[in-house]
């Protein structure tokens, strides 16, 4: 199954994607962990994507898609993936079409107030790419891998609001592109994570 996830930074995206892949068995393909995986090994690439997401801009169109496109060439997408966090754009959007087909797009639908919230208490750990919240969590450390929590340079307030804006702006088309294609399912990301991923796994096995 080649599933999307849609929605605004902070909407729970990166942890409903680790659910469906624990429990159907497929990769989460996250273009945020491969920018920030280059941003980290200072990479060309990475500097461009660092400048841009201090900014809280979007990478162009087509830097993004070839990325992608390689990624789904690897042997562990054949039975399936998450794309989290791509398409952003409808010329993404048309772009994967001509790469893959997708099966079905959720939507996790957020209030920005929320969203501001859980970024700005967010950590995330470095090593296993686990999140965890400090208003339900309030360790230092990964529970999984034990290895020490950071927050990411993008998660404050300014950039929030940018990324935010920009999601708006660029990304409301493609909802509207997968909505005219049957393809798009909405779901409340205003609820507990638990909860949210109870309605998307309903809608994964219709």
């Amino acid at each position: 199954m080649n599933i999307i996830l849609l929605g605004a930074p902070g909407s729970g995206k990166g942890t409903e994607g680790n659910l469906i892949s624990k429990n159907y068995n497929i990769p989460t393909i996250s273009t945020g962990d491969i920018f920030r995986e280059n941003i980290k090994n200072k990479t060309e690439l990475g500097v461009v994507v660092e400048k841009l997401m201090n900014n809280g801009q979007l990478v162009p169109d087509d830097l993004v898609v070839s990325l992608i496109k390689d990624r789904l060439n690897c042997d562990d997408v054949k039975n399936g993936f998450i794309l989290d966090g791509f398409p952003r754009t409808v010329a993404q959007a048309q772009a994967l079409k001509e790469i893959a087909k997708i099966d079905k797009v959720i939507l996790i639908d957020v209030d920005y107030e929320i969203t501001e919230q859980r970024i700005l208490s967010r950590r995330v750990c470095p090593v296993c790419k686990s999140v965890y919240n400090t208003m339900t969590y309030s360790k230092d450390i990964c529970d999984k891998c034990g290895a020490s929590l950071i927050t990411r340079k993008d998660d404050n307030k300014e950039t929030v609001k940018k990324r935010f804006d920009v999601y708006v702006n660029q990304t409301n088309p493609v909802i509207d592109f997968y909505e005219n294609e049957n393809l798009l399912y909405k779901v409340d990301g205003n609820l507990s994570p638990d909860t949210v991923y109870s309605e998307i796994d309903k809608i994964l096995q219709k």
